[in-house]
């Protein structure tokens, strides 16, 4: 049935109200009707105690009728803005959802004097404020997206014009026109594939199995070891037995790649690296602290987003700026606390904490 062709609830509750009133009226009006009758029948068997006069009762027949016309008249107006004050809430809630696909985030109105339709606004609100913020970062994350994959791509092509421009061009100056361009490649690829990462992480794991946190940072620091000792850092570790009881092991073990990657990268020659697994009651714990620069309290909320970092920070290593984002994105799909407090000496201190059960 097409959406102009359905009856309108107002419509609808306003012939319930009129045919309730119509109902009543005419109960009400068939009792004194039949007291009318009994009395004149009690008139002539000569009891005339409580008795209503018989030539009487035609004008009170006349008058039930006349009555209960009237009340059929007066219950459809009566219906009709009994019913247009009964949806008005709806009508504040379809105004409201207006206002929301117009990205104007829409208020409780006048609705706080039903307590059902309140408990609805309050609700619709609260819809709307976490559907506009996942909109807006949605296209914050768009945005930036793009600028970080523009930016490689306009570099390669100056590079590429540049060598083509250059009549004295050598096989040399060639040759490291090609490597720079294999480099911002793998720059992309790092790019791409981080961006997946974000995807996948932002998403509900799939695969549901326990996982031990400590056999998976005990293989991510086998692959990292290199890069730890590339810049001299010492790694001091904790592991202990820290099992999840429902993850999924790629997302932990990229979660916790990521978090290594970062205490490699945003580090200091010389510096070092703690990591910690360990059972807290009924929760897997992981914590990784590592030293570098002061990064200010209120720029931790900031590094958490995609493709933001500190200024110092911008463009060594060639980081995404993705990393704790994802990390973020992974602690969230699987419902677990994550903490990144600043270490007063420099560096940051990340705990994740995750349910065993």
């Amino acid at each position: 049935m097409p959406a102009t062709d359905r009856p309108r609830l107002r419509t609808r509750l306003a012939l319930l109200y009129a045919t309730a009133a119509v109902i009543l009226g005419a109960l009400l009006l068939a009792v004194v009707g039949l007291g009318a009758w009994s009395g004149r029948s009690t008139h002539e068997v000569g009891t005339t105690v409580g008795a209503v006069p018989a030539n009487n009762t035609g004008t009170v027949l006349i008058s039930v009728v006349v009555g209960l016309i009237v009340v059929a008249l007066a219950a459809g107006p009566i219906g009709w803005a009994f019913a247009g004050r009964a949806v008005r809430p709806l009508r504040e809630l379809t105004t409201a959802a207006e206002d929301a696909a117009a990205d104007r985030l829409p208020g409780h109105g006048e609705l706080g004097r039903y307590q059902e339709f309140a408990d609805l606004s309050a609700t619709l609100t609260g819809l709307y404020a976490r559907l506009n913020a996942a909109y807006a970062a949605q296209r914050r994350f768009v945005a930036d997206a793009s600028h970080e994959l523009r930016t490689p791509l306009t570099v390669q092509r100056a590079l590429i014009q540049v060598a083509l421009a250059d009549p004295d061009a050598d096989a040399r100056s060639l040759r490291a026109v090609c490597e720079e361009l294999l480099r911002i490649g793998d720059q992309q690829e790092r790019l791409v594939a981080a961006l997946l990462a974000l995807a996948q992480g932002e998403q509900r794991p799939v695969a549901t199995e326990p996982v031990d946190l400590a056999v998976l940072a005990s293989e991510a620091l086998t692959t990292r070891g290199s890069a730890a000792a590339e810049h001299d850092l010492t790694i001091r570790t904790n592991i202990q037995r820290a099992v999840v009881a429902r993850a999924d092991p790629m997302l932990l073990a990229s979660l916790i790649g990521n978090l290594l990657d970062n205490a490699i990268r945003y580090n200091i020659d010389g510096g070092g690296i703690d990591i910690a697994t360990r059972q807290v009651g009924p929760r897997a714990v992981l914590t990784i602290s590592n030293t570098g620069p002061i990064v200010p309290t209120d720029a931790v909320d900031r590094i958490l987003q995609p493709f933001q970092r500190l200024t110092a920070l911008r463009t060594q290593n060639e980081s995404t700026g993705l990393g704790l984002a994802i990390v973020r994105a992974i602690a969230g799909s699987h419902q677990a606390d994550l903490h990144v407090l600043p270490n007063p000496d420099g560096g940051l201190t990340v705990r994740v904490t995750f349910a065993t059960a």
